[in-house]
Protein backbone atom coordinates (compact mmCIF):
# COMPACT_ATOMS: atom_id res chain seq x y z
CA UNK A 1 0.00 0.00 0.00
CA UNK A 2 1.85 3.26 -0.87
CA UNK A 3 2.30 6.05 2.03
CA UNK A 4 -0.60 8.39 2.77
CA UNK A 5 -0.31 11.73 1.30
CA UNK A 6 -2.37 13.38 4.14
CA UNK A 7 -2.77 11.70 7.14
CA UNK A 8 -4.98 13.23 9.94
CA UNK A 9 -5.14 12.63 13.75
CA UNK A 10 -7.95 13.47 16.81
CA UNK A 11 -11.65 15.10 16.39
CA UNK A 12 -14.22 13.17 14.60
CA UNK A 13 -18.22 13.18 15.64
CA UNK A 14 -21.62 13.62 13.83
CA UNK A 15 -22.53 17.09 13.06
CA UNK A 16 -26.62 18.28 13.04
CA UNK A 17 -26.95 21.37 11.31
CA UNK A 18 -30.09 23.26 11.78
CA UNK A 19 -32.12 23.10 8.94
CA UNK A 20 -33.57 26.94 9.61
CA UNK A 21 -31.23 29.38 9.81
CA UNK A 22 -31.13 32.26 11.62
CA UNK A 23 -33.00 30.85 14.77
CA UNK A 24 -32.14 29.69 18.07
CA UNK A 25 -32.03 25.71 18.52
CA UNK A 26 -35.08 26.12 20.76
CA UNK A 27 -37.25 27.07 17.77
CA UNK A 28 -35.54 24.74 15.03
CA UNK A 29 -37.55 21.70 13.46
CA UNK A 30 -35.16 19.29 11.41
CA UNK A 31 -31.60 18.77 11.27
CA UNK A 32 -29.40 17.62 8.79
CA UNK A 33 -26.88 14.94 9.82
CA UNK A 34 -22.95 15.13 8.39
CA UNK A 35 -19.85 13.53 9.31
CA UNK A 36 -17.76 16.75 11.46
CA UNK A 37 -14.75 17.06 13.45
CA UNK A 38 -11.82 19.40 12.42
CA UNK A 39 -9.14 16.22 11.01
CA UNK A 40 -11.93 14.19 9.31
CA UNK A 41 -13.23 17.75 7.64
CA UNK A 42 -9.51 18.18 6.65
CA UNK A 43 -9.25 14.66 5.01
CA UNK A 44 -11.65 14.88 3.20
CA UNK A 45 -11.06 18.32 1.94
CA UNK A 46 -8.10 16.77 0.58
CA UNK A 47 -9.28 13.76 -0.70
CA UNK A 48 -11.47 15.82 -3.41
CA UNK A 49 -8.22 17.09 -4.68
CA UNK A 50 -7.49 13.54 -5.50
CA UNK A 51 -5.04 13.01 -2.46
CA UNK A 52 -4.84 9.43 -0.19
CA UNK A 53 -6.17 10.68 3.03
CA UNK A 54 -6.57 8.67 5.96
CA UNK A 55 -7.73 9.58 9.55
CA UNK A 56 -6.66 8.10 13.30
CA UNK A 57 -9.68 8.32 15.32
CA UNK A 58 -11.96 6.51 17.10
CA UNK A 59 -15.82 6.36 17.76
CA UNK A 60 -18.35 5.07 19.67
CA UNK A 61 -19.64 1.13 19.23
CA UNK A 62 -23.08 2.69 17.70
CA UNK A 63 -25.11 3.66 14.98
CA UNK A 64 -23.21 7.03 15.32
CA UNK A 65 -19.95 5.18 14.59
CA UNK A 66 -21.36 3.03 11.78
CA UNK A 67 -22.28 6.11 9.78
CA UNK A 68 -18.62 7.84 10.17
CA UNK A 69 -16.88 4.80 8.79
CA UNK A 70 -19.61 4.95 5.77
CA UNK A 71 -19.24 8.96 4.95
CA UNK A 72 -15.13 8.39 5.52
CA UNK A 73 -15.18 6.05 2.48
CA UNK A 74 -18.02 7.63 0.61
CA UNK A 75 -15.54 10.58 0.50
CA UNK A 76 -12.23 8.05 -0.31
CA UNK A 77 -10.92 8.86 2.97
CA UNK A 78 -8.97 5.49 4.72
CA UNK A 79 -10.49 4.45 7.60
CA UNK A 80 -8.66 1.79 8.32
CA UNK A 81 -7.47 3.40 12.01
CA UNK A 82 -11.21 4.82 13.14
CA UNK A 83 -11.80 2.14 15.69
CA UNK A 84 -14.21 1.75 18.14
CA UNK A 85 -15.08 2.75 21.73
CA UNK A 86 -17.26 0.13 23.37
CA UNK A 87 -17.78 2.01 26.55
CA UNK A 88 -18.09 5.46 25.36
CA UNK A 89 -20.58 6.86 22.92
CA UNK A 90 -19.92 8.65 19.16
CA UNK A 91 -19.99 12.48 19.71
CA UNK A 92 -22.71 14.67 18.35
CA UNK A 93 -21.88 18.44 17.57
CA UNK A 94 -25.19 20.75 17.49
CA UNK A 95 -24.77 24.92 16.13
CA UNK A 96 -27.14 27.62 15.58
CA UNK A 97 -26.44 29.54 12.42
CA UNK A 98 -26.98 33.40 12.60
CA UNK A 99 -24.81 34.19 9.04
CA UNK A 100 -22.68 35.92 8.90
CA UNK A 101 -20.57 35.82 11.73
CA UNK A 102 -22.32 34.19 14.76
CA UNK A 103 -22.46 30.21 14.52
CA UNK A 104 -22.49 28.91 18.18
CA UNK A 105 -20.80 25.23 18.76
CA UNK A 106 -22.34 22.79 20.92
CA UNK A 107 -20.65 19.50 21.84
CA UNK A 108 -22.00 16.79 23.49
CA UNK A 109 -18.49 15.03 24.42
CA UNK A 110 -19.82 13.36 27.13
CA UNK A 111 -18.64 11.58 29.47
CA UNK A 112 -15.61 11.49 27.63
CA UNK A 113 -14.88 11.81 23.57
CA UNK A 114 -14.09 8.22 21.58
CA UNK A 115 -11.00 10.19 19.97
CA UNK A 116 -9.79 11.59 23.00
CA UNK A 117 -8.86 8.01 23.97
CA UNK A 118 -6.45 7.06 21.56
CA UNK A 119 -3.07 5.14 22.75
CA UNK A 120 0.33 5.33 22.21
CA UNK A 121 0.43 1.57 21.62
CA UNK A 122 -2.58 1.37 19.28
CA UNK A 123 -0.72 3.85 16.57
CA UNK A 124 1.02 2.78 13.02
CA UNK A 125 4.13 4.51 13.61
CA UNK A 126 5.58 3.65 10.27
CA UNK A 127 2.40 5.16 8.58
CA UNK A 128 2.42 8.43 10.27
CA UNK A 129 6.55 8.19 9.48
CA UNK A 130 6.07 7.86 5.93
CA UNK A 131 2.82 10.13 4.99
CA UNK A 132 3.89 13.32 3.25
CA UNK A 133 1.89 15.02 5.70
CA UNK A 134 0.76 14.60 9.18
CA UNK A 135 -1.77 16.98 10.53
CA UNK A 136 -2.67 17.27 14.55
CA UNK A 137 -4.55 19.47 16.26
CA UNK A 138 -4.68 21.18 19.73
CA UNK A 139 -7.77 18.99 20.88
CA UNK A 140 -5.77 15.96 20.73
CA UNK A 141 -3.84 17.59 23.26
CA UNK A 142 -6.25 18.34 25.74
CA UNK A 143 -6.48 14.85 27.74
CA UNK A 144 -4.86 11.71 28.28
CA UNK A 145 -4.30 9.29 26.32
CA UNK A 146 -4.68 11.50 23.60
CA UNK A 147 -1.74 13.86 24.70
CA UNK A 148 0.62 11.33 25.29
CA UNK A 149 -0.45 9.61 21.69
CA UNK A 150 -0.49 12.55 19.80
CA UNK A 151 3.44 13.73 21.40
CA UNK A 152 4.60 10.04 20.39
CA UNK A 153 3.28 10.09 17.06
CA UNK A 154 5.07 13.60 16.62
CA UNK A 155 8.33 12.12 17.99
CA UNK A 156 8.15 9.41 15.53
CA UNK A 157 7.58 11.98 13.18
CA UNK A 158 10.68 13.54 13.38
CA UNK A 159 9.92 16.54 11.39
CA UNK A 160 9.66 14.39 8.40
CA UNK A 161 7.67 15.62 4.96
CA UNK A 162 5.12 18.69 6.43
CA UNK A 163 4.28 18.17 10.02
CA UNK A 164 1.15 20.47 10.63
CA UNK A 165 0.13 21.94 14.01
CA UNK A 166 -4.13 23.22 13.71
CA UNK A 167 -3.71 25.02 16.48
CA UNK A 168 -7.46 24.43 16.73
CA UNK A 169 -8.04 25.74 20.53
CA UNK A 170 -11.40 25.50 21.77
CA UNK A 171 -11.79 27.05 25.64
CA UNK A 172 -14.36 24.11 26.49
CA UNK A 173 -12.05 21.53 26.41
CA UNK A 174 -9.81 23.06 28.70
CA UNK A 175 -9.27 24.29 32.08
CA UNK A 176 -7.43 27.40 31.26
CA UNK A 177 -5.63 29.26 28.11
CA UNK A 178 -2.39 28.81 30.19
CA UNK A 179 -2.68 25.10 30.50
CA UNK A 180 -3.70 25.03 26.14
CA UNK A 181 -0.40 26.92 25.72
CA UNK A 182 1.51 25.04 28.03
CA UNK A 183 1.20 21.58 25.66
CA UNK A 184 0.72 23.46 22.18
CA UNK A 185 4.65 24.81 23.33
CA UNK A 186 5.77 20.97 24.16
CA UNK A 187 4.26 20.25 20.87
CA UNK A 188 5.62 22.83 18.24
CA UNK A 189 9.19 21.96 18.03
CA UNK A 190 7.98 18.46 16.11
CA UNK A 191 6.10 20.73 14.08
CA UNK A 192 7.18 22.48 10.47
CA UNK A 193 3.40 24.16 9.94
CA UNK A 194 1.61 26.01 12.44
CA UNK A 195 -2.38 27.16 11.04
CA UNK A 196 -4.30 29.06 13.32
CA UNK A 197 -6.88 32.35 14.02
CA UNK A 198 -5.64 35.45 15.82
CA UNK A 199 -6.82 33.75 19.17
CA UNK A 200 -5.59 30.28 18.35
CA UNK A 201 -1.88 31.89 17.31
CA UNK A 202 -2.57 33.65 21.12
CA UNK A 203 -2.67 30.62 22.34
CA UNK A 204 -0.09 29.06 21.41
CA UNK A 205 2.48 31.63 21.14
CA UNK A 206 1.03 34.62 24.30
CA UNK A 207 0.94 36.89 21.48
CA UNK A 208 -1.62 38.09 19.04
CA UNK A 209 -0.27 40.80 16.54
CA UNK A 210 0.05 38.57 13.28
CA UNK A 211 3.51 39.21 12.65
CA UNK A 212 4.59 38.72 16.26
CA UNK A 213 2.49 35.71 16.31
CA UNK A 214 4.69 34.40 13.24
CA UNK A 215 7.82 35.35 14.56
CA UNK A 216 7.31 33.61 17.43
CA UNK A 217 6.14 30.42 16.44
CA UNK A 218 9.49 31.13 14.25
CA UNK A 219 10.96 30.88 16.89
CA UNK A 220 9.55 27.35 18.20
CA UNK A 221 10.90 25.63 15.06
CA UNK A 222 7.97 26.75 12.68
CA UNK A 223 9.40 26.93 8.81
CA UNK A 224 5.52 27.76 7.70
CA UNK A 225 3.10 30.07 10.55
CA UNK A 226 -0.15 30.64 8.75
CA UNK A 227 -2.39 33.27 10.45
CA UNK A 228 -6.23 33.64 9.64
CA UNK A 229 -7.71 37.42 10.14
CA UNK A 230 -10.84 37.30 9.22
CA UNK A 231 -12.07 39.91 7.06
CA UNK A 232 -8.34 40.90 7.13
CA UNK A 233 -7.18 37.86 5.27
CA UNK A 234 -4.53 35.66 5.82
CA UNK A 235 -1.12 36.17 6.74
CA UNK A 236 1.34 33.55 5.70
CA UNK A 237 4.73 33.79 7.14
CA UNK A 238 7.73 31.26 5.64
CA UNK A 239 11.36 31.04 7.48
CA UNK A 240 14.31 29.75 5.28
CA UNK A 241 18.29 29.99 4.89
CA UNK A 242 17.96 33.03 2.45
CA UNK A 243 14.99 34.97 5.37
CA UNK A 244 11.83 35.29 5.70
CA UNK A 245 9.18 35.50 3.01
CA UNK A 246 5.92 37.08 4.41
CA UNK A 247 2.73 37.26 2.08
CA UNK A 248 -0.67 39.09 3.39
CA UNK A 249 -3.65 37.64 1.24
CA UNK A 250 -7.27 39.04 1.32
CA UNK A 251 -10.27 37.29 1.75
CA UNK A 252 -12.60 36.12 -1.05
CA UNK A 253 -15.85 38.05 -1.38
CA UNK A 254 -18.65 35.02 -0.45
CA UNK A 255 -22.24 35.48 1.08
CA UNK A 256 -21.81 33.48 4.04
CA UNK A 257 -24.24 30.73 4.94
CA UNK A 258 -22.07 28.71 7.68
CA UNK A 259 -18.85 29.79 8.58
CA UNK A 260 -17.73 26.51 10.59
CA UNK A 261 -16.26 24.60 7.89
CA UNK A 262 -14.00 26.86 6.07
CA UNK A 263 -11.15 27.03 8.34
CA UNK A 264 -11.45 23.35 7.57
CA UNK A 265 -11.85 23.45 3.60
CA UNK A 266 -8.73 25.97 4.61
CA UNK A 267 -6.47 23.19 5.80
CA UNK A 268 -7.60 20.61 3.25
CA UNK A 269 -6.45 22.99 0.65
CA UNK A 270 -3.14 23.92 2.29
CA UNK A 271 -2.33 20.08 2.29
CA UNK A 272 -3.02 20.59 -1.72
CA UNK A 273 -0.49 23.21 -2.07
CA UNK A 274 2.00 21.90 0.11
CA UNK A 275 2.00 18.33 -1.52
CA UNK A 276 1.63 20.85 -5.12
CA UNK A 277 4.80 22.90 -4.37
CA UNK A 278 3.17 25.85 -5.30
CA UNK A 279 4.18 29.42 -4.14
CA UNK A 280 3.27 30.93 -0.98
CA UNK A 281 0.76 33.72 -2.47
CA UNK A 282 -0.58 30.97 -5.30
CA UNK A 283 -1.15 28.40 -2.03
CA UNK A 284 -3.08 31.31 0.13
CA UNK A 285 -5.16 32.55 -2.61
CA UNK A 286 -6.64 29.32 -3.46
CA UNK A 287 -6.90 28.27 0.47
CA UNK A 288 -9.35 31.46 0.54
CA UNK A 289 -10.68 30.28 -2.00
CA UNK A 290 -11.59 27.05 -0.49
CA UNK A 291 -12.83 28.33 2.69
CA UNK A 292 -15.22 30.79 0.89
CA UNK A 293 -16.74 28.07 -0.75
CA UNK A 294 -17.66 26.32 1.90
CA UNK A 295 -18.70 29.24 4.22
CA UNK A 296 -21.17 29.86 1.18
CA UNK A 297 -22.67 26.05 2.11
CA UNK A 298 -24.86 24.81 4.84
CA UNK A 299 -22.39 21.62 5.65
CA UNK A 300 -18.75 20.99 6.49
CA UNK A 301 -17.27 17.22 5.37
CA UNK A 302 -20.39 17.58 2.17
CA UNK A 303 -19.36 21.23 1.21
CA UNK A 304 -15.51 20.17 0.41
CA UNK A 305 -14.93 21.91 -2.92
CA UNK A 306 -13.15 20.49 -6.00
CA UNK A 307 -9.92 22.01 -7.48
CA UNK A 308 -12.06 22.50 -10.45
CA UNK A 309 -14.58 24.56 -8.10
CA UNK A 310 -11.99 26.53 -6.24
CA UNK A 311 -9.85 27.59 -9.63
CA UNK A 312 -13.74 29.00 -10.86
CA UNK A 313 -14.01 31.04 -8.11
CA UNK A 314 -10.41 32.54 -8.40
CA UNK A 315 -11.37 33.36 -12.09
CA UNK A 316 -14.47 35.09 -10.92
CA UNK A 317 -13.22 37.23 -7.92
CA UNK A 318 -10.09 38.40 -10.12
CA UNK A 319 -12.44 38.99 -13.31
CA UNK A 320 -10.01 36.42 -15.34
Amino acid sequence: MPADEVLTMGRIGVDLYPEQIGVSLRAVQTFAKFLGGSPANVAVAAARYGRRSAIISRTGDDPFGAFIHDALRGFGVDDRCVTPVPTLPTPVTFCEIFPPDDFPLYFYRYPKAPDLEIYEAELDLDAIASADIFWITGTGLSEEPSRSATLAALRARGRRGSTVFDLDYRPMFWSSRDEARHWYQQALPYVTVAVGNLDEAETAVGVREPRQATDALHAAGVELAVVKQGPAGVLASRAGPGGTQQVQVPPVPITVVNGLGAGDAFGGALCHSLLSGWDLETSMRFCNAAGAIVASRLSCADAMPTGDEVEALLKEATGA
